[in-house]
C-alpha cells in the first residue's frame, strides 16, 4: 500500500512536470508564432434604420462584411452550433471526443466521412489557409488554442460568421445574407440560416441561384436531422421545409455614392458607418433631381446637388451629390454638395441679421442704393440699375448688391469672416486674409453643406449647429450667431412671396410651400443657389455645371428655386400651420417712412417696424434742416453772413451728395439748397469733396500713341453748387458739382485736387505710366 502511494505520487509529479512543460512550450510558441488575427472587412454604410446603403470591397477584393455581436440572433446562433459544433461552449477549442469519433469512423470506412474541426479550428483555418494534411491539422489545433486564450466564445463565433466562405468572393454570413437574401443576418429565417450553413461545406457545387433544387434537398435533409435531434420543434421544422427557395446572387446596394465615399474617408478604419440618411426621402429626392435636370439640359444646365437637414435633430437625412453618379458625360461622380463654389447672394441674410444685432439697422431703416467706389471696388446690382432710397427689408427681398456692400463696410467684414469661420466655413477661414467687401456678393468659396448648415441656424432661432452625418452623433452643441429678435426679422423678410426672386416658371396651379428662402447666383452665372427652411427641414439646392461653364439662363430664382419648391412639396407636403412667432425681445414701433428712424417733428408719414429694445438705433429722424435764405430763396446764409433783417427761414430736406447725383442722372426733381452768399468770407467746416475717380494711390497704364483721358468725378455736400479742379497744383477747370470732367495726364506722379465753393479741399495722388500698346 505504501509502495503504490509513492508510485502514484511519482506519477502525479511527472504529470505535473509534463503539463508545465506543455504550457511553457505553448506560451513559447505563442510568442514565436503570434496569432494572425488581423482581418480586413468591407466598409459598409447604413441608413438611420441599419439598412445597408453602400459597401466597398476589401483590399483582397472580397465581400467580407463584419457581423456585429448584436446581429447574431438566437436563431442564427442555435442553428450554426447545432450544425457545426454542438459542444462549442464546452471544449477548449479542440474537441477530443470528436477527434476520436472521426478517427475510428474514417478508419473503419476507409475514407473521410466525418470531420473533427470545431468552429474555433475552422476560424483558425480561415485566418491561416493552407493545404489540408496532418500538419495543417496540428497547426489548426494550436491556433484554436490561441484563439480560445485571447477571445471569448461569442467573439470566436462572431469571427466564424465573418470568415466562413460562400463561394466566389463572398465571405461571412452578413455578406451572404445581404447578397443572396437582401436582408441583415438577424432577419434570416430558419430555412435561410440552414441554407447558408450548408454552403461552406460545398461552395463550388452548391451555388445559390444555380443549384437551388440541390440546395433545397440538402437543406431539408439537415432540417429533418435538426428535428430528430430535438433542436427545433416540429412546427418550426414544418414551416422551414415549406419555405420556397428563390434566392439568387444580387448586387451590393449602391445608394448615396457621394456621401458614402466621403464618410469612408472621414471615418478612417471604421468598417461599419451608420449614417443619418432616411432612405425613403433620399430616393424620392434623387428621382426629383434626375427628372428636373433632364428638363434643364436643353438650357445646358446639367447638374444639381441637394441636402435635406432635419431641424430638430440637425441630422442630414438626404444627400444628393449630383443628378446621376453614373453619368460620366456630365461628371456625375463629382460631389456637388461638397464642392467649393461661389455663394452669390446667399450670405446676405446673415449680414443683415448681424447688422440688426449690432444696432445699425432695423428692417425699415433706409439706405441709399446708388453708385459707390471703395478704393477702386465699384459693385453693381444684378440688373445694373440703382434704386435710390430703399429699406433694408427691400434690399434683402430684392437682393440688392450696393446696400449689402455698404452694410458690410459699416459692420466690418472682419466680423462677418469670423462669424462664417465659427460656422465651419473652411475655405473662408483659409482665405480670411484675402477676403474683403466682395465677400458678401459671392467673392469667397463655400459649399452646399456649409450654406445649408448656416440657414438651419435661421430655422433654429439663430443658433447654429454643425451638420450631423452619423446616427451615433447625437450630442451636438449649438452656437448662437443671431439673437432671436434679429432671426425673427430675417425670417419675416425671407418668407414673403412678393419678391423678384420668385420663380417665373412656377405655375399658379402648383402648390406654394410655406417656407422662407434665399436665392443666389454667382458671377458669370456658373452657380444657381436656393436654400429654404421651415420648422421641420432646411433644404439646400445647387444647380449648374461641374465644368464651371456659365449659362445665360442659369439663376438661383429660376433654376434652383423651382426644384427647392418641388422637394418641399414632396417631403413636407402638409406641414403644420405653426410658423415662427415674434419673440419677447423683439417689439414693434412706428418710424419715419423716409428714414426708418424714430419720428421727429417734421415726419409726416409713419410706418410700423420691428426693433430690438435697447439695441436698435433710437436716434430721432434728422433729415430736415432749417436754412436762412433771402426773401426770393435764391441765396442762403450762414450765421456769420446773415443780415440783421430781410431774410426768412425755411426747412429743407437733407439729401446726401450721392443721392443728388443719382436724382439728377435720373431726372428726379428735388428741392435744392440755394447757393450760399457769395460775399461770405467764412471757410466752412464739414465734409470736403470726395474724389470718386481717379482712385487714390492707383497706377494707370496709358497708351503712348493713343492716350485716353481719365475721368474726374467727385461727390460733394448738399450745400455745394460748384467745384474747382487742380492738376499738380495748377488750376484746370471749374464745373457744377457732380459734373464729370476729363483730362490727359502726364507720365509720373500726378497730384489731383478738388475744392468746393465753401473752400473745402481734397487731394489725391496717382501714378501714370505710358506704355506702347
Amino acid at each position: 500500500m505504501h509502495i503504490s502511494f509513492r508510485g502514484l505520487a511519482r506519477f502525479c509529479k511527472k504529470l505535473g512536470y509534463f503539463v508545465a512543460a506543455c504550457m511553457f512550450l505553448f506560451y513559447l510558441l505563442n510568442l514565436l508564432f503570434p496569432l494572425p488575427d488581423k482581418v480586413d472587412y468591407s466598409v459598409i454604410i447604413t441608413d438611420n434604420k441599419g439598412q445597408v446603403l453602400h459597401a466597398y470591397l476589401t483590399p483582397d477584393q472580397k465581400w467580407r462584411m463584419k457581423t456585429e455581436l448584436e446581429e447574431i440572433s438566437p436563431l442564427l446562433r442555435k442553428t450554426i452550433i447545432a450544425k457545426e459544433d454542438q459542444h462549442f461552449y464546452s471544449h477548449p477549442g479542440v474537441d477530443p471526443f470528436a477527434l476520436v469519433r472521426a478517427f475510428f469512423r474514417n478508419l473503419f470506412t476507409g475514407r473521410r466521412t466525418s470531420g473533427a474541426s470545431t468552429i474555433t479550428m475552422q476560424v483558425a483555418r480561415a485566418l491561416e489557409p493552407g493545404r489540408r494534411n496532418i500538419f495543417s491539422k496540428i497547426r489548426e489545433a494550436f491556433r484554436a488554442l490561441q484563439l480560445e486564450l485571447r477571445y471569448s466564445k461569442d467573439e470566436i463565433l462572431q469571427m466564424y460568421l465573418n470568415l466562413v466562405p460562400y463561394g466566389g468572393n463572398i465571405e461571412g454570413v452578413k455578406a451572404a445574407s445581404l447578397l443572396y437574401f437582401n436582408k441583415n443576418p438577424d432577419h434570416l429565417s430558419l430555412a435561410e440560416i440552414t441554407t447558408l450553413s450548408i454552403i461552406p461545406n460545398r461552395p463550388t457545387s452548391l451555388v445559390i441561384g444555380k443549384n437551388n433544387d440541390l440546395i433545397v434537398s440538402e437543406r431539408n435533409r439537415w432540417l429533418r436531422k435538426f428535428e430528430s435531434d430535438k433542436h427545433f420543434t416540429s412546427k418550426e421544422i414544418e414551416d422551414a421545409l415549406a419555405e420556397p427557395m428563390n434566392a439568387r446572387r444580387g448586387a451590393v446596394p449602391r445608394y448615396i455614392p457621394h456621401l458614402a465615399w466621403r464618410m469612408k474617408k472621414m471615418n478612417g478604419n471604421a468598417v461599419s458607418i451608420s449614417t443619418s440618411i432616411d432612405l425613403n426621402t433620399q430616393l424620392k429626392t434623387e428621382k426629383l433631381v434626375e427628372d428636373y435636370i433632364r428638363t434643364q439640359r436643353l438650357k445646358n444646365i446639367n447638374n444639381a446637388a441637394v441636402i435635406i437637414l432635419d431641424n430638430q435633430t440637425h441630422r442630414v437625412i438626404t444627400y444628393v451629390g449630383s443628378s446621376g453618379f453614373a453619368d460620366t458625360t456630365d461628371d456625375g461622380q463629382v460631389n456637388g454638395a461638397h464642392a467649393i463654389r461661389q455663394p452669390g447672394s446667399t450670405l446676405k441674410p446673415l449680414l443683415y441679421g448681424m447688422c440688426f444685432d449690432a444696432g445699425l439697422y432695423t428692417p425699415k431703416s433706409v439706405i441709399t442704393d446708388v453708385a459707390v467706389n471703395y478704393e477702386g471696388y465699384t459693385p453693381e446690382n444684378y440688373d445694373n440699375k440703382f434704386n435710390g432710397y430703399v429699406t433694408i427689408e427691400y434690399a434683402l427681398e430684392h437682393s440688392l448688391n450696393i446696400p449689402a456692400v455698404k452694410s458690410l463696410k459699416l459692420l466690418g467684414y472682419e466680423k462677418m469672416i469670423q462669424q462664417l469661420s465659427d460656422c465651419n466655413f473652411k475655405q473662408v477661414q483659409k482665405d480670411r486674409r484675402k477676403l474683403g467687401l466682395s465677400l458678401i456678393l459671392g467673392g469667397c468659396g463655400t459649399t452646399l453643406e456649409e450654406l445649408t448648415g448656416l440657414f438651419s441656424a435661421f430655422a433654429n432661432n439663430g443658433v447654429y449647429y454643425p451638420l450631423v452625418f452619423k446616427a451615433s452623433d447625437s450630442a451636438v452643441r449649438g452656437k448662437r450667431i443671431l439673437s432671436e429678435g434679429a432671426d425673427f426679422m430675417i425670417n419675416e423678410t425671407l418668407s414673403k412671396i412678393n419678391r423678384p426672386d420668385f420663380p417665373l416658371n412656377w405655375g399658379s396651379t402648383e402648390r406654394m410651400p410655406k417656407i422662407a428662402w434665399k436665392t443666389g447666383t454667382s458671377y458669370g452665372r456658373k452657380d444657381g443657389w436656393s436654400i429654404g427652411y421651415n420648422k421641420k427641414y432646411t433644404i439646400g439646392v445647387w444647380t449648374g455645371n461641374f465644368s464651371g461653364v456659365g449659362v445665360a439662363d442659369l439663376s438661383g430664382a429660376n433654376t434652383a428655386t423651382p426644384l427647392l419648391f418641388k422637394i418641399f412639396n414632396t417631403v413636407d407636403y402638409d406641414p403644420d400651420d405653426d410658423w415662427y412667432q415674434q419673440p419677447e425681445e423683439c417689439d414693434i414701433r412706428q418710424v419715419c417712412s423716409e428714414t426708418g428712424m424714430v419720428p421727429g417733428d417734421h415726419c409726416a408719414n409713419l410706418v410700423t417696424d420691428y426693433f430690438i429694445p435697447l439695441v436698435s438705433p433710437a436716434t430721432p429722424c434728422n433729415n430736415w434742416q432749417e436754412v436762412m435764405t433771402s426773401p426770393d430763396e435764391k441765396i442762403s446764409y450762414c450765421k456769420a453772413c446773415a443780415p440783421s433783417s430781410g431774410y426768412k427761414k425755411k426747412w429743407y430736406k437733407i439729401i446726401e451728395p450721392d443721392m443728388q447725383s443719382w436724382m439728377e442722372e435720373n431726372k428726379i426733381n428735388y428741392v435744392k439748397l440755394p447757393p450760399h452768399n457769395p460775399d461770405c468770407e467764412l471757410v466752412f467746416k464739414g465734409s470736403a469733396p470726395s474724389i470718386l475717380t481717379p482712385v487714390n494711390g492707383t497706377e494707370y497704364l496709358i497708351s503712348r500713341k493713343n492716350p485716353e483721358p481719365l475721368e474726374l468725378q467727385c461727390k460733394t455736400s448738399n450745400d455745394v453748387s460748384r467745384v474747382y479742379w487742380y492738376i499738380n497744383d495748377h488750376f484746370y477747370k471749374s464745373c457744377p458739382a457732380g459734373e464729370k470732367q476729363f483730362f490727359v495726364p502726364e507720365e509720373g506722379l500726378v497730384k489731383i485736387s478738388c475744392t468746393d465753393d465753401k473752400g473745402r479741399n481734397r487731394d489725391i495722388r496717382i501714378t501714370v505710366k505710358l506704355v506702347n500698346l
